[in-house]
C-alpha cells in the first residue's frame, strides 16, 4: 500500500505582523510540505529547512510593484503547484488565492487580527474568492462572508 504523500501547502503573507500571525500557524502545519513565501529575504530565517521564496512588497498605492508581485506570485505558484494556499495577508493573499484557484488549490484567507472594526481591504476582497476566510474577531463574521473560529494571537 502507497503512503500518501503529504500535502503541499504554500504559506504566504507579507513581512511585519502578518508574518508574525502566519509563523503561530506552524504547529498547524506539521506533517506537510510547506513552502512559505513573504517580502523579505531575512524572514527565510525563521522558516529554516523549509523552502522560502521572496516577492516585492506592494500595496495599490504603487501599482508598478503591485504587478512585479502578481508576477511573481505567480510564477512561485506555477513552481510550487501547492494544494493549499494559507495567508494571513496583505495583498500577497489576495493575489495568491486568485491565482491559485485557476490552479484548484484550495484556499484559505485569515484576516489580521489588528483589523478589529472592519475587515481588511484583502480580507474583503479575498472573501469573494477564498474556500475558506477567517475574521479574529466574531463581531466582523457573517454567514455568507467571513467566519469566526478564534484568534490567531
Amino acid at each position: 500500500m502507497k503512503k500518501a504523500k503529504p500535502p503541499k501547502i504554500l504559506a504566504i503573507a507579507s513581512s511585519g505582523g502578518h508574518w508574525i500571525q502566519m509563523l503561530r500557524l506552524r504547529p498547524a502545519l506539521v506533517g506537510a510540505k510547506v513552502t512559505y513565501a513573504s517580502t523579505d529575504t531575512a524572514l527565510a530565517a525563521d522558516v529554516a529547512g523549509h523552502t522560502f521564496h521572496y516577492f516585492p512588497d506592494a500595496n495599490r498605492e504603487r501599482k508598478l510593484l503591485l504587478i512585479m508581485q502578481i508576477v511573481k506570485i505567480g510564477w512561485i505558484l506555477l513552481c510550487v503547484r501547492p494544494r493549499v494556499i494559507i495567508s494571513t495577508g496583505a495583498s500577497c493573499g489576495y493575489i495568491a488565492i486568485r491565482i491559485g484557484r485557476l490552479f484548484r488549490a484550495r484556499t484559505l484567507f485569515i484576516d489580521s487580527i489588528a483589523n478589529a472594526e472592519q475587515l481588511s481591504l484583502s480580507g474583503h476582497l479575498a472573501c469573494r474568492h477564498a474556500n475558506l476566510m477567517l475574521t479574529q474577531w466574531p463581531h466582523l463574521a457573517s454567514p455568507q462572508g467571513a467566519q469566526y473560529k478564534g484568534s490567531v494571537l
